[in-house]
């Protein structure tokens, strides 16, 4: 069962999942009655979608999945996730996490191993949900740097014109570049940040004080 916020992804996911031989019983995107859906359907397996995994309560319908269907294995479908993030959905009793832009065959894998009783999570995210278990941080995440930690300086660029409400066409003529060029710059900061549109990417940088941190425009910056 694959049930996401964002319906378009989810359905193409469980097409994905259905022409590599899988039944996938729903595609569903109502993130109140997400839970209340796996529930009543209980697969053997669910692909649960979260686009903010450090948002309190964020974990709360993995949760009421395993308190009332704890024989089903719940694999969280969402962004580039801290430690502390991973640490918390396992804790919600979650059975793996996989990115948003993981390939297909990744995707199957983790459907694999949550159906066998494995934790479906790539090792180094596993190590370090681990290590913020044993060793919990001082202080909590400082979310924008670290996102920025993930951009290269022209992708920041990107993402404050993004946030500005500039087109493809502005930010190409801003930065001095070609639309085409532009477009693919956006595409990259959009995988990076986890998010499926630019609207969602603003309100992530705003959110989480990126776009102060960012600081003035510096066009041409490599």
């Amino acid at each position: 069962m694959v049930v996401d916020d964002h319906r378009l992804l989810a359905e193409a996911l469980a097409s994905a999942l259905k022409l590599r031989g899988h039944r996938v019983l729903a595609a569903a995107a109502p993130a109140a009655g997400a839970a209340d859906l796996v529930i009543a359907r209980a697969p053997e397996v669910c692909l649960l979608g979260t686009a903010a995994p450090a948002e309190p309560g964020a974990f709360d319908p993995v949760a009421k999945i395993k308190r009332e269907r704890p024989q089903v294995a719940v694999v969280v479908l969402g962004p580039v996730p801290s430690p502390r993030g991973i640490a918390a959905a396992f804790a919600a009793g979650a059975s793996g996490y996989v990115r948003h832009d993981e390939r297909i065959e990744g995707v199957e894998r983790a459907i694999m191993k949550a159906r066998s009783g494995e934790a479906a999570v790539a090792p180094q995210l596993l190590q370090g949900a681990f290590g913020e278990l044993l060793n919990p941080s001082a202080q909590p995440d400082d979310e924008a740097q670290r996102l920025l930690r993930m951009l290269t300086p022209r992708e920041v660029e990107v993402l404050v014109r993004v946030a500005d409400g500039e087109d493809t066409r502005l930010i190409a003529a801003g930065m001095g570049i070609a639309p085409s060029t532009a477009r693919t710059h956006v595409q990259r900061v959009l995988m990076k940040l986890g998010v499926g549109s630019r609207l969602e990417a603003a309100a992530l940088a705003a959110r989480t004080g990126l776009l102060d941190r960012a600081g003035p425009l510096n066009p041409g910056s490599e």
